[in-house]
């Protein structure tokens, strides 16, 4: 952990975009968020100097310009330390490997009723001083 902070080249924005159904398929949650066009990223990479601390960042998640979510990192899970160690356990971690954190509270699976995104929805996330993306949810054809 006390190494971990020197292997981060930088950050930025990323919504993992879950497939509900193919989610719970399975005991495995990864094909549920590993479809082609799942996991956008961006809108740069903001290096880590430019950051300061990674673990009080503003997150902010809006669904059709309706907030969602609204968190900070400091409430992760796990900080961002404690997540390379862990993954440097089972894994080597390479230059431009990219870890994605977790998400604040908010997601539509766990609001009642439940709510999912369909097509059309516009779905905004950002972090303060890293930037944000914004994405249109388009039907699989």
């Amino acid at each position: 952990v006390s190494d971990a902070s020197s292997a981060i080249f930088g950050y930025c924005v990323g919504n993992d975009v879950t497939e509900r159904m193919w989610q719970h398929a399975g005991p495995q949650w990864s094909l549920g968020k590993s479809f082609d066009t799942h996991a956008p990223m961006g809108p740069w990479i903001v290096t880590a100097d430019e950051v300061g601390d990674p673990h009080d960042l503003g997150l902010r998640c809006f669904v059709n310009g309706e907030k969602r979510q609204d968190s900070n990192s400091k409430h992760l899970v796990f900080n961002i330390w404690q997540q390379v160690e862990h993954l440097s356990v089972g894994m080597t971690l390479e230059p431009g490997d990219c870890l994605f954190t977790g998400t604040p509270g908010g997601v539509g699976a766990a609001m009642d009723p439940r709510q999912f995104l369909k097509a059309g929805d516009v779905v905004r996330c950002e972090i303060d001083g890293v930037g944000h993306i914004e994405g249109k949810m388009v039907a699989e054809g």
